[in-house]
């Protein structure tokens, strides 16, 4: 794997942002603290010259970021069972199940979702997103059941996170919520960072956020929960969770941001990656996967019947 040169040019916009904020904006795959890392190390220059993180940036000049080669891999491959929707010589569909992490970290040592493409795809992952995120394009929570692509290769990887940059992959959710909704859809546009009260959860601030977006959709109405449908226009982490609580109806079983009297039935947030859809990365067809509802999710919908609102 080689080393990824990333080129942006500030727009009049960008103007007299933070260099920091501006990369981690800029380049989906790269997390704040993963810049300033970045940037301590002399990977971020303008004009050819390294700069710190409390640099501002002008219309006009062009940012350089030097991405490293990622070390060698450390997460072990281990044969745990996948369910691949679709896979080729470029990427692969899978559909996880609710329970498993997607990448190792801590606390998740193995049995991830990388610990099982590992031994599925042996040295076939791209290193983009590094050592112990090879292959992961995007990620959805360890209790959120669906779809997700993985890239076999850096150029395929490369081509389908310009795809999210782009808004034109197509993620959709389903979800029920706690309450009920006046209007039958709408879009939330509320950005995304740290809880600033507790950094092991997100929110809805302006303190070093990032702009997210996302469409919903009423699909049933019943008497204390609704039933829709989300799509994804960003992917910042827990965003549909955070979007919905923020709104005042937080994911039913969602025991971080929903209330305390959580279903236990539903062991885990009633959040489901439903569809993805993106163009192909090497011969540009479109491409689209669909995932049925787990189990859980479904018979909490049946338990709800009774209390269906026309």
């Amino acid at each position: 794997m080689t080393e990824q040169t990333v080129r942006l040019t500030v727009s009049p916009e960008q103007e007299g942002l933070r260099v920091d904020v501006l990369v981690s904006d800029a380049v989906e795959e790269l997390t704040r603290s993963g810049v300033q890392k970045l940037l301590s190390e002399e990977h971020v220059s303008i004009d050819g010259k390294p700069v710190g993180k409390s640099r501002k940036v002008k219309a006009g000049e062009v940012v350089e970021v030097d991405i490293p080669a990622p070390q060698a891999i450390v997460a072990e491959a281990q044969d745990i069972p996948l369910t691949i929707v679709y896979e080729d010589a470029d990427l692969l569909v899978v559909d996880k199940p609710k329970g498993m992490v997607v990448h190792p970290a801590p606390g998740n040592p193995d049995g991830t979702l990388v610990n099982a493409l590992l031994w599925h795809c042996g040295d076939s992952l791209s290193g983009i997103n590094g050592e112990l995120r090879p292959g992961i394009v995007h990620r959805i929570d360890k209790d959120t059941s669906g779809l997700l692509v993985v890239a076999k290769n850096d150029m395929a990887h490369a081509a389908l996170q310009k795809q999210i940059q782009d808004h034109s992959f197509t993620r959709e959710y389903r979800a029920v919520v706690h309450g009920n909704f006046r209007e039958d859809s709408g879009t939330i546009d509320a950005p995304i960072g740290r809880n600033p009260k507790d950094r092991k959860k997100m929110a809805v601030t302006t303190q070093h956020s990032r702009n997210a977006v996302t469409h919903w959709e009423v699909l049933e109405r019943f008497r204390d929960y609704t039933y829709i449908k989300c799509r994804l226009e960003t992917g910042r982490t827990h965003q549909i969770r955070v979007h919905m609580a923020y709104q005042g109806h937080p994911v039913a079983g969602d025991p971080v941001y929903g209330p305390a009297n959580t279903p236990k039935s539903l062991q885990g947030q009633c959040l489901h990656a439903g569809l993805i859809g993106f163009n192909h990365p090497r011969t540009g067809e479109y491409l689209e996967f669909s995932s049925e509802l787990p189990e859980s999710f479904t018979k909490f919908l049946r338990g709800l019947e009774s209390t269906r609102r026309e």
